[in-house]
């Protein structure tokens, strides 16, 4: 029945049908699975190209452990971060499927950072549909897309701060859910004022928001710096969002002040995992201190932006670029300035925005300053290899610029047609490029398989060496030989080095330990002088790539110290 004429009907309504969307679904699905695999392939290759050192192989043995049976770690001594509710678990996943070996931690590896690329995309997209939701997830992606290979050994290989950031974005991913602001942005630009909400009443907060801030507990239990990448930043920004008239409805204050709460209770919760596994009789967590060194802040603060740049590929003042790697990484390394540079201006935005923004953007712009803050003032920032304790800013940064700068950059393609394209083009193929370079790397043996190789064709299966020669050469093994590690202690006599070492291997009841590797690669300088000390002349002496073996007719468990 029509009214008034035909310009008056109703339109009909268009059923879609399941198939079409299911079709659909299925499509994107197979486009999500094929994505992750050529990810996964080749941050496994890059992986590959650097050697395995024995703080991965200590977590990859901790793990096998816990898969037989050893849930809580008893006799165990972790380090600093004991990795347990975060690479553990999927270490041991892993070991149940492929069995023992270094490629537990490369594969492991290649997991963490996949992960972490879709995970960055899928949180920088948001709410957002079309082709500015898919801006804002390439352009995230895109940054974390080729690391730098410098930074192999600090986001492509052992447990070091890059895979808590896994738990990390999936909790957001959650939060940004639930976010009522985050709700109501839908299809506001610029960080204006989203509409009102309905359906909350009384300025209650809507969702489990104390609940969701109770998940921080997760990675907190397992890495101690989830305090500087999560919670500390996100109840300062909640608790200074609450004081400011914003205009906003007070449900979404009341959400964001119980988000904080819930994350509050969690670190301190999380911060007495270490001491309740103690109690337990699990693990026993070594904590070391990070002084703070305001002496050398201009050393640090150059150190940090050095940092920052290698995290992000761009690190141009790095001496190994000039005279020692092929000219083409040069020309990678300077196009990755390109990630940064969005990187910085993401959280010139996000200043901006500070107050009317959706919550993820200030929480995770205060996360990074944050995080380079604290670093820059410790004792860490003498040299790049502590730019492991800010590897979360990597994930961090790009989403921030997905999540503020995407609908710009699909904007400036638009419009800036004469220029922008062209350059865009050029930085896009570039990353490409690089992802490929770092996936061709050859492969290179871990740092003690011409040690474990030696021992094992001569069956000496139970010993004691120096911590970088022990967990390594156990798992170049696959366990067949038991390395455990000894420091030179008080009178100049060997005793065990209780750091990532099961006290286990030092009883002379379950084990017979009869050699003692006193030098090779990263051995203890008087380590040979202080066996002797220890256990007396040896029975034989073996020389053999640059290892010195030295085998004696006895247990050494019951003389060392």
């Amino acid at each position: 029945m029509s009214v008034g004429g035909r310009e008056q009907q109703a339109p009909a309504l268009t059923a879609v049908s399941s198939g079409t969307q299911g079709a659909t679904v299925a499509k994107r699905a197979a486009v999500a699975v094929c994505v992750a695999a050529v990810l996964f392939f080749c941050y496994w290759r890059q992986s590959l190209a650097a050697p395995l050192s024995s703080d991965g192989a200590g977590n990859a043995l901790q793990a096998w452990d816990i898969l037989h049976g050893n849930l809580l770690l008893h006799h165990w001594w972790v380090s600093d971060v004991s990795f347990y509710t975060t690479e553990l678990p999927q270490y041991a996943a892993i070991e149940a499927l492929l069995g023992l070996g270094t490629w537990v931690v490369h594969v492991g590896a290649a997991m963490t950072y996949t992960l972490l690329v879709l995970l960055a995309a899928l949180l920088a997209k948001g709410r957002a549909g079309g082709r500015e939701g898919l801006a804002r997830a390439l352009l995230a992606g895109g940054i974390m897309l080729a690391p730098q290979l410098s930074a192999t050994s600090i986001l492509l290989l052992s447990p070091d701060h890059t895979g808590t950031a896994v738990p990390l974005l999936v909790i957001w991913l959650l939060i940004d859910r639930a976010d009522p602001v985050a709700r109501g942005a839908r299809g506001v630009r610029g960080g204006g004022q989203p509409p009102r909400a309905r359906g909350v009443p009384g300025g209650r907060p809507p969702g489990p928001a104390p609940l969701l801030g109770l998940l921080f507990i997760w990675p907190m239990a397992g890495d101690s710096i989830t305090l500087l990448a999560g919670i500390i930043p996100l109840v300062l920004v909640c608790l200074l969002r609450a004081c400011v008239p914003r205009g906003d409805r007070p449900a979404s204050r009341w959400y964001e002040l119980s988000l904080a709460g819930g994350a509050a209770v969690a670190g301190v919760a999380g911060s007495f995992a270490p001491r309740v596994m103690t109690a337990l009789g699990g693990y026993q967590q070594w904590h070391v201190g990070t002084d703070l060194d305001l002496s050398q802040l201009r050393h640090g603060a150059w150190v940090t932006f050095q940092a920052f740049l290698e995290l992000f590929g761009a690190n141009v003042f790095a001496t190994s670029n000039f005279g020692v790697n092929h000219p083409i990484e040069v020309v990678f390394v300077a196009l990755h300035l390109a990630g940064a540079i969005l990187v910085i201006c993401a959280l010139g935005v996000a200043a901006r925005q500070f107050f009317r923004a959706e919550l993820i953007v200030p929480v995770f712009a205060a996360a990074i300053l944050l995080n380079l803050a604290a670093y820059m003032i410790s004792t860490h920032a003498q040299d790049l290899l502590g730019a492991r304790e800010v590897a979360p800013v990597l994930a961090l940064g790009a989403v921030l610029a997905g999540r503020t700068l995407g609908d710009r950059v699909l904007a400036w393609t638009r419009a800036a047609k004469a220029w922008f394209v062209p350059v865009l083009a050029v930085v896009t193929v570039g990353y490409l490029a690089a992802f490929g370079y770092g996936a061709a790397q050859a492969a290179v043996p871990a740092a003690n398989e011409p040690l474990a190789s030696w021992l094992a064709a001569h069956r000496l299966s139970d010993g004691l060496a120096t911590y970088w020669q022990a967990n390594s050469t156990t798992l170049d093994s696959g366990g067949r030989i038991r390395l455990s590690a000894v420091k030179v202690g008080s009178g100049g006599v060997l005793v065990p080095y209780q750091w990532e070492t099961d006290d286990a291997d030092f009883s002379p009841s379950q084990h017979y330990a009869n050699f003692v590797v006193a030098q090779g690669i990263s051995a203890l300088p008087g380590l040979q002088a202080a066996a002797e000390l220890t256990f007396g002349r040896p029975a034989q002496i073996y020389y053999d790539h640059g290892y010195i073996i030295m085998v004696w007719d006895k247990n050494l468990l019951t003389k060392l110290g």
